[in-house]
């Protein structure tokens, strides 16, 4: 039996998970992630590697899915919201405890993969995998294989302007990145929030939001109104650029279930070609979906 072992790490919790070759979930694990210790994340995952190899009674391949990319031009830890992880040679570190090779890749290419090998993708070409939820991360799978690029950073939408911007959404919210009006900063949780708030001088979780739109309330109705067209023209840019055969969504703002019909009835609109077949889909494995694309990272033909 061939066994696939994938570990996402996150800033709170770490899990793991162990599938075999057909994607069967063989065992699982979830444990609190050391927090600002960077020796004690290491060994949180070479104890649950070990753990879970003794108890199926096999050794396995390991991918990880990482917050932040290993950056080509240092092969240390960029952009994590993990701190203690920035500026860290994690893969080396890693391989040399595990004493094994280990395949490394940011949770959003990792997302982005296990939805094009066995999710609402599966057997797809081209797949854009997008996170929407506390920031907007995206990433990217070519034939079931992820495309990181030359900077480390393929897929990352977040941090380009909101496209065909309107008089009002100039300059845009700040964006931790130190600019304006970054697709982040509209389409994240925290972007929702801040839009209906602008709107209504009210404080709104993006779930009571919701809510609140369903209920007919016409300042929530207007907020959604608004996101989906930001959301539209946002994938239409990536529609042109890339041409993915399917976007699929994750993260919390993916549970709103109209945006699968307004976004593309939207997006026509702004995409470069007489029509659009592109598909926009809801991630299948949900919160698996990034611990499932790090046991993914190996292909057969390397196992």
């Amino acid at each position: 039996m061939s066994l696939r072992i994938g570990i996402d790490l996150g800033g709170t919790k770490t899990e793991i998970i162990a599938l075999n070759n057909q994607g069967q979930t063989l065992a699982r694990e979830r444990v609190p992630t050391p927090r600002d210790n960077y020796p004690a994340i290491i060994q949180t995952l070479v104890d649950l590697v070990h753990r879970i190899e003794h108890r199926l009674g096999i050794q396995g391949t390991v991918g990880v899915a990482t917050p932040g990319a290993l950056s080509p031009a240092t092969g240390l830890i960029k952009n994590s919201n993990s701190t203690c992880l920035i500026g860290q040679p994690l893969d080396k570190d890693l391989t040399a405890a595990l004493r094994r090779p280990v395949k490394f890749s940011n949770d959003a290419n990792c997302f982005a993969l296990s939805e094009a090998v066995d999710g609402a993708a599966a057997g797809a070409a081209i797949v854009f995998g997008v996170i929407i939820g506390t920031g907007t991360g995206g990433g990217i799978a070519i034939n079931q294989q992820v495309l990181t690029g030359t900077n480390g950073i393929a897929g990352e939408w977040g941090h380009n302007p909101l496209p065909w911007p309107q008089t009002d959404e100039l300059p845009g919210p700040s964006c931790y990145c130190g600019k304006q009006g970054c697709i982040e900063t509209f389409l994240s949780g925290p972007g929702i929030a801040h839009d209906y708030k602008t709107a209504t001088g009210q404080s709104l979780t993006p779930p009571e939001i919701v809510a609140q739109a369903s209920a007919g309330e016409p300042a929530a109705q207007a907020t959604l109104s608004r996101y989906s067209n930001r959301l539209a023209r946002g994938l239409a840019s990536i529609i042109n650029v890339l041409d993915p055969d399917v976007i699929v969504l994750g993260g919390g703002m993916s549970n709103i279930s109209h945006l699968y019909t307004q976004v593309p009835n939207l997006w026509g609109r702004y995409v470069f070609s007489d029509r659009v077949d592109t598909l926009l889909k809801p991630a299948k494995h949900g919160d698996s979906s990034g611990v499932r694309g790090a046991a993914w990272l190996w292909p057969l033909s390397e196992q």
